[in-house]
């Protein structure tokens, strides 16, 4: 009897893919595989399928359905309470609408200015600091957290409220009752922001929502809570983790490192190479098959779980020449680190020019940067569902 894989798994190291993904992806590329609660479901492990299955209106990323598999089980959300990255068509296309149009290109050129000030502020308090510092710390969490808590109109006073009950919430091992607890604690939270705002709203991401939703007479408290809540912790985590693990990467690869320094107008590539080389959730791309349909010559059926694994296509040598070597002068842009499809990040264009503003003003700036510790010492995140570093103490 063949032994099946079982999901999630951990890295082989902080640079690769599980060990079982190439495996997968070069010997059974559609197969079944354990899930923590007992049931199977398949994974699709190639660029070309993934794409196939995030693109394909006949898988559902509706979580709420009993077949769906999860990853992390015990906890479901209320109808009233779920978010657009949950909803299928007709009602995810009107809810990611809502929000789009504050994650525009031009928008985010209008934020700058206002990133690279907080950028610059971060960076003079690390440099004023202690040495080693901790650049988890000091930013980055701080430079993320602060731009989506002031594009929301949150109080950047509560991040440490956030960031406890985010750390439960993307941890594996978090048991169901103190999951669902820390999301209760932040729904509760965000809820009477919003009714704060409701009498006179704010020029902020979440005052404009009132005003609009109201016009259309859809306005609903819950909703739009739900909404801050996943731009909230969507917003600070997954930048965050890129901007440690991206420190890292090209601390480790000074050649890279180099071309960066030598030519700026290298940072965005560096970034898109380094979206693709560690591509940090690999759960988000879970789906339901609602009806049959064949994949990369596979039949799954409806009732189904899929398991799209963005880390395996972003490895695929099929799509990437030598797709475990950094190379930031790639220009593979077809990675799928945000995604694919109707269900493509939101905030994909805030992360690239976050992204691409810290490491240009950090390496800049801090041109002496250096690891205070080796990389098999650094607390890597293999417990959580978002991978990135708790802690990673620099010196230069």
């Amino acid at each position: 009897m063949t032994t099946l894989h079982e999901f999630p798994m951990t890295r082989t190291c902080p640079f690769a893919p599980p060990t079982a993904y190439e495996e997968i992806r070069e010997k059974d590329p559609i197969t079944r595989v354990g899930l923590p609660d007992g049931r199977q479901a398949w994974v699709v492990s190639r660029h070309e399928d993934v794409r196939t299955v995030l693109n394909d209106r006949r898988f559902s990323a509706d979580r709420q359905h009993p077949d769906f598999p999860q990853l992390v089980p015990g906890f479901r959300r209320p109808d009233d309470e779920r978010t657009m990255i949950t909803m299928d068509a007709p009602d995810h296309g009107p809810a990611r609408k809502a929000v789009l149009g504050e994650f525009t290109v031009r928008r985010m050129e209008a934020l700058r200015p206002r990133i690279q000030e907080i950028v610059d502020e971060r960076i003079d308090a690390l440099l004023a600091g202690p040495r080693p510092g901790d650049l988890v710390e000091m930013l980055s969490l701080p430079v993320p957290s602060l731009v989506i808590c002031e594009m929301l109109g949150v109080p950047y006073a509560d991040h440490g409220f956030f960031q406890t009950h985010t750390v439960k919430l993307i941890k594996r091992d978090t048991p169901p009752e103190e999951r669902r607890a820390a999301v209760e604690a932040v729904r509760e939270y965000m809820s009477d922001l919003i009714a704060g705002k409701e009498a006179n709203p704010p020029d902020d991401l979440l005052g404009r929502q009132i005003v609009k939703l109201r016009e259309e007479g859809t306005y609903r408290r819950a909703s739009l809570a739900a909404t801050g809540f996943l731009l909230l912790v969507a917003g600070h985590e997954t930048t965050a983790n890129m901007i440690s693990l991206g420190t890292v990467a090209l601390l480790e690869n000074p050649d890279q490192l180099a071309l960066v320094k030598d030519d700026p107008g290298k940072t965005l590539d560096a970034v898109e190479e380094m979206l693709r080389y560690f591509t940090i959730v690999d759960a988000a791309t879970a789906r339901l098959c609602v009806e049959d349909i064949e994949v990369g010559g596979q039949l799954i059926r409806a009732g189904e779980g899929v398991l799209a694994l963005g880390y395996s296509a972003n490895r695929d040598p099929r799509a990437f020449e030598n797709p475990d070597d950094l190379d930031i002068d790639r220009g593979a842009r077809h990675h799928v680190a945000f995604g694919f499809g109707p269900h493509q990040c939101l905030g994909q264009n805030l992360a690239r020019m976050e992204l691409q503003i810290v490491f240009d003003t950090l390496f800049r700036r801090v041109p002496s940067l250096e690891l205070a510790a080796s990389v098999d010492d650094l607390p890597f995140k293999d417990d959580a569902n978002i991978y990135g570093l708790y802690r990673l103490p620099v010196t230069w």
